[in-house]
């Protein structure tokens, strides 16, 4: 199981939201590539970025410091947050980001994430939040009445590279993942899912792997905290 460190990006800098509320913030790096170096540094094979202020804009907002992790750290990143169209996602591509992730536009135009995996094989990821079992978009600000399962499933034919499940309620609030919702969503496609929100522990990081269907995990706070050793979560992963 991979885990995957996050830096989420508000005006520029590194933060955690609590149940993604941008006005519950919390600074941990005012220098995001610098965190990101760190997080290389202690052995992490990926990197998590989301852009925020992208997710609400429905355009990316932080492209400067996401650019400055690409050039300064050589594992794959992943980011998701205010890429709607294809001409962003090519951008990113180009720029030499590894996975884009398709949340919002997942729900409301799934043909350009079909589109997408296409003709960026490997490269286009699913984000799914929820509340509840239930999808929520641009930036978890809106409810929907898609369920989770339903969604992932109609994805299950489209050459996705894996989905992000994240359960907004439990998100930078250290309270655990929701393990049996997304060891169901796991159990319910053949797609790769990554566990996002409330990873605090290692107990949850040993718990999410035991289920044995969950691809991955992805930390922030609690790496950012030191709830979490990213170096000794790393080797206990791999052992």
């Amino acid at each position: 199981m991979i885990l995957y460190p996050a830096i989420d990006l508000k005006d520029g800098q590194a933060v955690r939201l609590v149940h993604g509320d941008m006005d519950q913030t919390t600074v941990f790096n005012d220098d995001p590539a610098a965190q990101a170096k760190d997080f290389v540094a202690a052995g992490c094979e990926w990197l998590h970025l989301v852009d925020l202020n992208g997710a609400f804009a429905g355009e990316p907002v932080n492209a400067a410091p996401v650019e400055a992790i690409l050039k300064a750290c050589p594992v794959p990143a992943q980011l998701g947050g205010g890429i709607r169209d294809m001409a962003t996602i090519e951008r990113w591509v180009d720029r030499g980001l590894a996975r884009v992730i398709l949340g919002t536009v997942a729900v409301e135009n799934p043909d350009l994430v079909r589109e997408a995996a296409r003709e960026f094989p490997g490269k286009v990821a699913v984000g799914l939040d929820a509340r509840n079992g239930f999808v929520a978009t641009k930036g978890w600000a809106e409810e929907t009445d898609v369920q989770v399962v339903d969604l992932a499933k109609s994805f299950e034919d489209a050459g996705i590279s894996a989905i992000i499940y994240t359960d907004i309620l439990r998100d930078g609030a250290m309270k655990g993942p929701n393990i049996d919702a997304t060891e169901a969503l796991a159990r319910a496609v053949d797609i790769p899912v990554i566990a996002s929100g409330g990873v605090s522990s290692m107990a949850d990081l040993t718990a999410l792997k035991a289920t044995g269907v969950i691809s991955g995990a992805i930390s922030g706070r609690a790496l950012y905290d030191g709830a979490i050793n990213l170096s000794d979560a790393l080797r206990a992963l791999k052992a």
